[in-house]
């Protein structure tokens, strides 16, 4: 009991169905603890007052925002421990001397209690450029003053991302700045002069940012060509200025080099930022003309249009490469066979939302039937099935892999046998979720409560 007991509090923390009474206890042990900190939706009163007795500043971090009611807001911002008074406000002021970006300029006005304004001109340097990176829409008074700023972290946290941008009066002086002339590299239109600049850096931050410009002319990308750079190679191979012929050369030498195993040619063909984006707004007559394409990636970017005919969306759906028959099934009006040999043979990809079983197309009637497929992962989407019947999701109960126990423990459709039986899994994440299913009966609620002391 003891090696579950943990788990077990922490899914139950987390059960929507879980009453009041019952989280108020649980707010008594670390582990019960750690599952309200996770609970979805707003946290009731007593909980919070519960959280804030047992666990003092550390729990006070996380309640904030929408988590706690406007009561519960000023309780905490007048509660009589400093410790816990000003653990956020400590938490945020932590991050940004650590450096480590939070989520919005929300966070700063909060601990800092001062307008986003007074933030960006404050003397410390780290508190501006934080500001720099959580503030996306700043107006362009203080992105000047940003982009002016005497601390070059200032400057260049103020560049980091595309907008709100730099006004073409401050070009040359950011293309002057080694610590932002990168970043602004690769946005802004350049001219013949800028370009030979930039290149006589020598600086591969700098080279890698002015290849993927999408606003290089046919000569600067003709310049770039004979670069023995990989990343520079596939960024020129995937321009619009190129030909077929060269395009094929510039990606049949980095594949020659992948094959002799340089992992600079295995980054630049697998995980380099370059895709050819400008197909994306070309006429539909030219985007046809990439069906023929030898290289996936322009495939891959056609199918993410919506206006082709059916004869192409036929072609794009047979492709021999999977990740452009992926992008293809994302478009509004997939056929549902389509959708349903996608998954079959290849399954799903949990971090590309929507699933393709959210697809309204997708015949969820099938769902049942992935039960028997040899891949697991496959497998796992029969779960998607609210009505599974008990006896296909004892079948996943008795699963080897952990991930298919833990999705039967998850299911609304789950017999009280089997989640007994999922309570005591092996595996803490299949106990935690069989913990935090709201078809947990109440008695269990409480016995899991009362062995734990609580």
């Amino acid at each position: 009991m003891v090696r579950l007991k943990e788990p077990q509090l922490s899914g139950l923390g987390q059960n929507p169905a879980a009453p009041i009474d019952a989280l108020v206890r649980l707010a008594a042990h670390e582990a019960g603890r750690h599952g309200l900190e996770l609970r979805k939706g707003q946290l009731p009163n007593q909980v919070v007052e519960a959280l804030l007795t047992y666990g003092g500043s550390d729990s006070a971090v996380l309640l904030n925002g929408t988590r706690v009611s406007p009561t519960m807001r000023c309780r905490i911002a007048e509660h009589p421990d400093p410790a816990i008074r000003d653990a956020r406000a400590d938490f945020i002021r932590t991050m940004v001397e650590r450096e480590v970006r939070l989520g919005g300029i929300e966070d700063l006005v909060e601990a800092y209690g001062r307008p986003p304004t007074e933030l960006a001109a404050t003397s410390d340097p780290k508190l501006r450029a934080m500001v720099a990176r959580t503030w996306r829409e700043r107006p362009i008074a203080v992105q000047l003053a940003l982009l002016t700023d005497p601390d070059p972290e200032v400057r260049a946290a103020a560049t980091q991302d595309k907008h709100p941008g730099v006004p073409p009066e401050y070009y040359e002086r950011c293309l002057a700045d080694p610590v932002v002339r990168a970043n602004i590299a690769r946005h802004i239109p350049l001219t013949p002069e800028q370009f030979d600049r930039l290149l006589a850096t020598g600086e591969e931050t700098v080279l890698h940012a002015v290849a993927g410009n999408p606003h290089l002319t046919v000569d600067m990308v003709a310049r770039l060509q004979d670069s023995a750079d990989p990343s520079v190679r596939v960024a020129v191979a995937y321009s619009r200025h190129v030909t077929p012929e060269t395009r094929d050369r510039l990606l049949a030498l980095v594949e020659a080099e992948d094959a002799a195993g340089s992992d600079d040619a295995a980054v630049a063909l697998r995980w380099s930022p370059y895709t050819p984006s400008w197909l994306r707004d070309a006429p539909l007559a030219e985007r046809l003309a990439y069906l023929d394409c030898p290289h996936a990636m322009f495939r891959k970017v056609l199918a993410t249009g919506r206006d082709l005919p059916a004869e192409a969306w036929q072609r794009l759906d047979d492709d021999p490469d999977v990740s452009v028959r992926r992008a293809a099934a994302h478009r509004p009006d997939t056929p549902p066979h389509i959708l349903l040999r996608l998954i079959r043979a290849h399954g799903e990809r949990s971090h590309v939302r929507p699933l393709l079983v959210d697809h309204p197309n997708f015949p969820r009637r099938e769902l049942r039937g992935l039960v028997d497929e040899p891949n697991p992962r496959t497998r796992l989407l029969a779960l998607k099935d609210p009505e599974l019947p008990v006896a296909e999701l004892r079948r996943f109960g008795d699963s080897a892999e952990a991930f298919l126990r833990a999705g039967a423990a998850r299911h609304p459709n789950v017999g009280a046998d089997l989640l007994e039986r999922l309570l005591m899994d092996p595996d803490p994440h299949v106990v935690e979720d069989a913990a935090a299913n709201p078809v947990l009966p109440r008695a269990r609620m409480d016995r899991i409560i009362a062995d734990a002391g609580l």
